[in-house]
């Protein structure tokens, strides 16, 4: 990566960013942006990214999620402890159902900025530019409120510090014990319609009591109190990005210091656009968008340029298709991987293809056709003999009602009850949860296959 500065992708095509009006006052918001510390670290980076290597081989299984974006006026330390709450939760009935362990990636502190369909809306016959996340500029529909301001990077960089700073103490003070998580697991699976749940929570209880009873427990083992707990987001505003990589004194590589793991979307994926350009040059895992639209050329051209020494654990691919289209699109992709004998984690991005506006005006998403998503995504990686490394939802531990379905049924009716998200419909934490016991159902089948195949 000799060639590469991080500054580079300025000469290179920009879509989805802002075009600031103050040059001005978007020089010095960089300026002081780089001086500030980074948010994560190049050990931190390293390290998720073997544990990544390790789930692309099956070693291991990852979970990311979190927030479609995350709001400025939303923002507290409930509202975080809630998600990583369920993320934990998600985790353990993963672990079970996997028997391996599970990397916790949280769509947290960074995930601001939001790629839009159009780049203008239009309100009973007003046009303005379309809201495009708190990093950038406001959801008030207000000429004022739409006006890209470079002030926001800041209060991004000091939202996502203090969320970082909670999400450390969470994951090392205790909150995080194994026991305590199972605990909050069981209150899931009391209601009536949650019957199908309590088999695998009981056999989660008897696990631990026979650990209990071994002596291995909390007091004496330290890694049932703790877990390691990553962020992620996607890349999308660059001059944030740049300003906050640094160069890793111990590689003399460079780190995109605004997260741990970042990613580039469907809409920003051109081989030669400026968020490739900026991502190629970075230490940090990489996650790639792969939608129907990426063809087996781009992609093979993607791998190499994201990917160029063939690194495990460097680039994750997130497909993300829609329910009842995996099967056009992810075998063809799979395909073009192993003609290049790349190494990459596949994951299951089951939200941002299946979201509809429901006939009471809402954009939601339908948990059969998320779920439904899954299982396809599980079938072809099955028949082709390939791994099926990760799942990635767009969710919440608030009790939100923007999806519809699941074992706690959000009708269309409900929606207007307690929809709160500024960009597309989050699971809530039943919804998130009930997932993740049917996605260790499909877990523990193919573990079963493995070892009827290995017999």
């Amino acid at each position: 990566m000799n060639d590469w500065q991080k500054s580079n992708w300025r000469s290179k095509p920009r879509i989805q960013m802002p075009d600031y009006t103050d040059q001005a006052a978007l020089n010095a918001v960089e300026a002081q942006l780089s001086n500030y510390p980074p948010l994560v670290f190049a050990g931190e980076a390293r390290k998720l990214k073997s544990q990544l290597a390790a789930a692309s081989r099956g070693e291991a299984f990852l979970l990311q999620g979190g927030d479609c974006a995350e709001s400025f006026e939303q923002f507290s330390a409930n509202g975080i402890r809630d998600t990583f709450k369920v993320m934990l939760q998600m985790a353990m009935v993963l672990t079970y159902g996997a028997k391996v362990p599970v990397v916790k990636v949280g769509r947290m502190a960074g995930q601001f900025a939001k790629p839009r369909s159009a780049p203008t809306e239009t309100v009973d016959g007003v046009e303005l530019p379309s809201y495009r996340g708190d990093i950038i500029n406001e959801l008030d529909f207000t000429p004022e409120a739409r006006i890209p301001d470079p002030k926001k990077m800041l209060q991004a960089y000091t939202q996502a510090a203090a969320t970082l700073n909670l999400l450390r103490a969470f994951s090392t003070g205790g909150y995080a014990d194994v026991h305590q998580v199972h605990k909050w697991t069981l209150g899931f699976t009391e209601g009536e319609n949650a019957a199908k749940y309590r088999d695998m929570a009981n056999r989660i209880s008897d696990t631990l009591d026979f650990m209990r009873a071994a002596g291995v427990d909390s007091d004496m083992a330290h890694t049932l109190q703790t877990v390691d707990f990553y962020t992620s987001h996607e890349s999308l505003l660059l001059e944030y990005e740049e300003a906050l990589t640094r160069e890793d004194s111990t590689s003399g590589n460079w780190l995109a210091g605004s997260g741990h793991m970042i990613w580039i979307g469907d809409r920003t994926r051109q081989p030669d656009g400026a968020h490739v350009e900026f991502a190629r040059g970075v230490l940090n895992p990489i996650g790639l968008k792969c939608g129907p639209t990426t063809t087996a050329e781009d992609l093979k051209v993607l791998m190499a340029k994201l990917n160029p020494e063939n690194e495990a654990g460097r680039l994750t691919l997130i497909a993300r298709f829609g329910a009842g289209q995996v099967g056009d699109h992810l075998p063809r992709l799979i395909k073009a991987v192993e003609e290049e004998g790349a190494n990459v984690l596949w994951t299951c991005d089951a939200m941002h293809g299946n979201t509809i506006k429901s006939a009471t005006g809402y954009k939601t998403r339908p948990f059969q056709s998320v779920l439904q998503e899954v299982q396809e995504f599980f079938q072809i990686h099955r028949a082709e003999g390939t791994v099926p490394g990760g799942v990635h939802f767009e969710m919440t531990g608030q009790d939100v009602t923007e999806c519809t379905g699941g074992v706690r049924a959000v009708t269309e009716e409900d929606l207007s009850a307690r929809y709160h998200t500024a960009c597309d419909p989050r699971l809530n934490a039943s919804q998130s949860l009930e997932l993740a016991f049917l996605v260790a159902e499909e877990l523990s089948a193919l573990r079963q296959d493995k070892v009827a195949k290995a017999s």
